[in-house]
């Protein structure tokens, strides 16, 4: 495993991760929406509209199963379709303001949730946490 260092274990921040996200979804909103739902109104709020197969591929489903999503999501309000300004033949999925604030409110709660689970870890784990913060976003990002 080149250019990971000895004391970090891929494996065991896999777990890590895992279980931090397992404990995030318990903090859901009740009646929230799939995690490939949330997925891609976020992809669409940070990189603008996109055509239903580029986002397909970029959720990893298949066209049919992002179709599906598109029109629920659609039928909620969350997003819309829309023509390409450059080829009127092609149609583009966008969030609607809807979208971002069910996104803001998701993350709000989820982060109450999280918040008062922190409450109960120490300084210096919530310190070490901290420092780990700008290293797990540039991971994110990759």
């Amino acid at each position: 495993m080149a250019g990971v260092t000895a004391s970090l274990d891929p494996a065991r921040l896999t777990v890590a991760v895992e279980r931090v996200f397992s404990v995030l979804r318990q903090g859901n909103p009740p009646n929230d929406i799939s995690l490939t739902a949330a997925s891609t109104i976020w992809r669409l709020q940070r990189e603008g509209p996109r055509k239903l197969t580029d986002l397909a591929l970029a959720e990893g489903v298949t066209q049919p199963a992002m179709t599906q999503l598109v029109q629920r999501l659609e039928r909620e309000g969350l997003v819309e379709r829309s023509a390409d300004p450059t080829d009127r033949r092609v149609v583009l999925i966008e969030v609607t303001p809807l979208g971002v604030e069910l996104l803001e409110r998701r993350r709000a709660v989820r982060a109450e949730h999280l918040a008062a689970l922190m409450a109960d870890m120490t300084d210096e784990d919530q310190a070490l946490i901290a420092a780990a913060l700008p290293a797990l976003e540039r991971m994110a990002g990759a």
